[in-house]
């Protein structure tokens, strides 16, 4: 099945040099001056080894006469005939009359739809991007069609949609429990000598990577994929991560390289630290670098076979997570041994609930409750005699859990305070362990519309 996306958008927001980028050809004339486009254009191109068919339209304006109404023609069969509608808006201009116009006409279609937010290099473009939520048709991507920016994470939401689109016709509400998700990446990481390898050879089952008591023996970061409790999985087994002053010659800091790209790249991360030697300086470096690249944190104790007293011992390192690593407060720890394959399914299920909270989403009206009832009881602090007003906030994102909260003076928020958000949040939400964002943004309600 051919997937045809259709882009609109008010005239000159981007839309033809989106299309010529998505298609990977100079098909559509691109210029300055606004409505160069008038008559739809197609082009077909393979998206994730699947064909798909994108359509430029001209850009929408409201009138009913003349050449204007029959741009608009095109543009509404335009809309009719995709099965995904990409809505195109200038993020210098910020959200128009026309551009809400045109959102209703795209969301009375029941198209499925993506918002992608155009011309949004560099930090002038901040400001108006949150505006693209009061346009009601989702989260807001942000990209730069000329300057390749966010160009990447776009196609990997359109190929996400066409998959919805094209795999799951047809299935039944009994068969689609039977479809498997994309498999969820996890890393591997610690210092070295800590049971890396090990580990992954316990949930493989098998002596898949080279072990042994040397120090530095895995060097590339090595993929491994498995099921567990019928989940796909993709487990990254990486170098150990020494001090940046104790990495020696090249061979070890490609290796460094590799585990660091690893971290980006997984979903949720598995800290693994050795019982005999646990929270070492280096373990908590790796620990604040995974929290700000923003992954799911499970730490993992491995050779608990050889913890006497286990009980006091799993208190007392429980405290000192709690304490050494209060950014991801409620973190989960799991005492294991990769040797003896003990604790290996708490440590999994840890994982899958990790996940589960990194991608969570929570409905804005929940959000706001919340925020009246965090201010009532700890208004924010007055700075030079005036106080901050917290005015709104809603889910910007997810993986992280990330919010955008509207107030009156953002810069002058104590740091203090946003902390106290971030924690009443962690705790009001049941969101322990996974790191949490909170952008302060300078407006009033982006919702709010004049009356």
């Amino acid at each position: 099945m051919t997937v045809t996306v259709a882009i609109i958008g008010r005239p000159n927001v981007g839309k033809s040099t989106l299309f010529n980028r998505l298609v990977g050809r100079r098909l559509a004339l691109v210029d300055d001056q606004p409505g160069l486009t008038r008559d739809r254009r197609e082009a077909e191109t393979e998206l994730g080894g699947s064909p798909i068919t994108f359509i430029d339209t001209a850009g929408l304006e409201p009138g009913d006469d003349g050449l204007t109404a029959r741009m608009r023609q095109q543009t509404e069969a335009a809309i009719e005939q995709a099965d995904l509608v990409l809505f195109l808006m200038d993020v210098r201009v910020g959200v128009t009359g026309a551009d809400e116009t045109f959102a209703d006409l795209v969301r009375k279609s029941g198209k499925k739809v993506i918002l992608a937010v155009n011309k949004s290099e560099g930090r002038a473009a901040e400001a108006s991007f949150y505006e693209a939520y009061s346009l009601g048709l989702g989260e807001p991507l942000a990209i730069s069609a000329e300057h390749g920016l966010g160009i990447g994470e776009l196609i990997e939401t359109i190929e996400q949609a066409r998959q919805e689109l094209s795999g799951d016709a047809g299935i039944t509400s009994e068969e689609l429990e039977d479809v498997a998700p994309h498999p969820l990446r996890i890393a591997i990481v610690g210092r070295p000598n800590v049971g890396k390898s090990t580990l992954v050879n316990a949930l493989l089952g098998e002596e898949r990577m080279i072990t042994g008591p040397e120090a530095g023996i895995t060097r590339d970061a090595i993929a491994a994929a498995i099921e567990w409790e019928g989940r796909s999985l993709r487990l990254f087994d990486t170098a150990g991560l020494r001090r940046k002053m104790r990495v020696e010659g090249r061979a070890e800091k490609l290796s460094v390289g590799d585990a660091l790209k690893a971290i980006r790249f997984a979903e949720v991360v598995v800290l693994l630290l050795d019982a005999e030697r646990p929270f070492e300086k280096q373990d908590l470096q790796i620990a604040e670098l995974i929290e700000e690249e923003g992954r799911a944190l499970v730490i993992a104790v491995n050779k608990w076979d050889l913890v006497r007293a286990r009980d006091k011992r799993l208190k007392e390192l429980r405290e000192a997570c709690l304490r050494l690593l209060p950014q991801v407060k409620g973190l989960a720890l799991v005492p294991i041994s990769a040797l003896t394959d003990k604790g290996l399914d708490e440590l999994m299920q840890a994982v899958f609930a990790a996940d589960e909270l990194w991608n969570r989403r929570l409905p804005t009206h929940a959000l706001n409750q919340w925020l009246y009832e965090a201010v009532e009881a700890h208004p924010p602090p007055a700075v030079s005699g005036r106080r901050i007003k917290l005015r709104y906030i809603t889910q910007a994102n997810a993986r992280p859990p990330t919010f955008a909260l509207f107030c009156s003076r953002p810069k002058e928020l104590p740091e203090s305070y946003s902390r106290y958000l971030v924690n009443s949040l962690r705790e009001t939400f049941d969101m322990p362990g996974v790191p949490i964002r909170l952008n302060l943004r300078k407006g009033a309600n982006p919702y709010a519309r004049d009356s």
